[in-house]
């Protein structure tokens, strides 16, 4: 396959926030794909843009050309693409590129964009669905100081998933009606239900579903000066306090899942919590970033059990391929991730299949979140 031209525009994400689709044209036709953005970011995330969306967009202009000498055959040829952009574009533009590469193959080769990455495929993700949110992405004066409260069905079938965590959801309405009398069935930016609870109470609700449950804490967004500054109630605790509120949490609750419990740099922390709840996944984002050095570190510090991938905090699908692997070989459970910011793209849950993730956490409603699940479910579909 030849890519004949490139170029980008700009668009708008679920928060109506900028973010680029990426247009190529090859033997085989037209494509194109979009890039999320987060809103609560790992400072070591690959840079989404070298400079603006806008810069970004004038650099595939002007290296349009350059692209028509590269033969794309297979998904290793990404690195092609990588060679002639490098240094031109961020992340978010290089996600959007590739994507766009990969369904034009898929349509070229007749396959499935999964079955590029791996033909022999199987192995359906457990769903991770953002039921109850707080922190950044919940913009209300009085909210649980974490950040998602998440519900995982114990199944494998996309279908299954679908509709448990659907069911979930609205007996969550229910039951955050009679608790928090403020209230309102508002969503957030991630369409999970926003409330004015704090975190215990929300996981007193939870608890109530029969469900495995997690927390993406999102710890370094709340933690300055060597304290986390909760506001709901306000309270400041040191690394140790924390470490004590969250292991009582994980017992009081059997929490299943926790994501960012410590600040981004302190590998140590994560250790710890690891090294005394190994049966629960100790999850790498802003920790790990989707790199692989910082996937190296954690690994040989022993700080996680478990990472998220999210493509666009590389951008490269052939370092998200290495980290996988590394991920993999080490015994580290993945999880591919949605972001804050999404579009109606469905790749990811290509992605999540072909690569054998463990898990995909998309939200559970919302028309951008719905395009990622229902896909996995035409996935699924195509094998029964």
């Amino acid at each position: 396959m030849i890519i004949k031209g490139v170029r980008g525009k700009i668009i708008k994400d679920s928060r109506k926030e900028s973010t680029i689709e990426v247009f190529i044209e090859t033997d085989v036709g037209k494509f194109s794909a979009s890039a999320p953005n987060g809103k609560s970011k790992g400072k070591h995330e690959a840079k989404p843009y070298v400079k603006s969306i806008q810069k970004d967009i004038e650099s595939l202009e002007k290296i349009s050309d350059y692209f028509s000498d590269e033969h794309i055959e297979k998904f290793s040829d990404l690195r092609r693409i990588e060679d002639v952009v490098r240094g031109h574009i961020g992340a978010n533009t290089l996600f959007a590129l590739e994507s766009g590469v990969l369904k034009a193959l898929s349509k070229e080769q007749k396959k499935e964009i999964w079955q590029l990455i791996n033909p022999g495929a199987k192995k359906f993700p457990r769903f991770v669905g953002n039921a109850v949110g707080g922190g950044l992405h919940s913009e209300v004066p009085k909210k649980p100081d974490f950040q998602e409260f998440l519900l995982i069905p114990n199944t494998n079938s996309p279908l299954e998933n679908r509709k448990i965590n659907l069911e979930a959801k609205e007996k969550l309405k229910q039951y955050l009606k009679e608790k928090d009398l403020k209230f309102a069935e508002k969503k957030n930016d991630e369409n999970a239900w926003v409330t004015s609870l704090n975190e215990k109470e929300v996981l007193d609700v939870l608890t109530r579903l029969n469900i495995q449950i997690g927390i993406d804490v999102a710890s370094s967004t709340f933690y300055k000066r060597k304290k986390y500054h909760y506001k709901n109630p306000p309270l400041d605790r040191t690394p140790e306090e924390q470490m004590m509120y969250l292991k009582n949490l994980i017992k009081n609750y059997s929490i299943f899942y926790i994501e960012d419990p410590f600040d981004e740099e302190d590998f140590e922390s994560f250790a710890k919590l690891l090294k005394t709840n190994s049966e629960s996944l100790i999850v790498g984002d802003d920790l790990t970033v989707t790199n692989y050095k910082r996937l190296e570190k954690a690994i040989e510090m022993n700080s996680i059990n478990a990472i998220i991938i999210k493509p666009n905090q590389n951008g490269s699908l052939i370092e998200v391929s290495r980290v996988i692997e590394l991920a993999k070989k080490k015994g580290i459970k993945t999880i591919f991730s949605h972001r804050s910011g999404e579009t109606k793209e469905s790749i990811l849950a290509d992605l999540a299949f072909g690569f054998g993730a463990d898990f995909i956490k998309c939200g559970i409603t919302g028309e951008e979140r719905k395009v990622k699940i229902d896909r996995l479910v035409e996935i699924e579909k195509k094998f029964k």
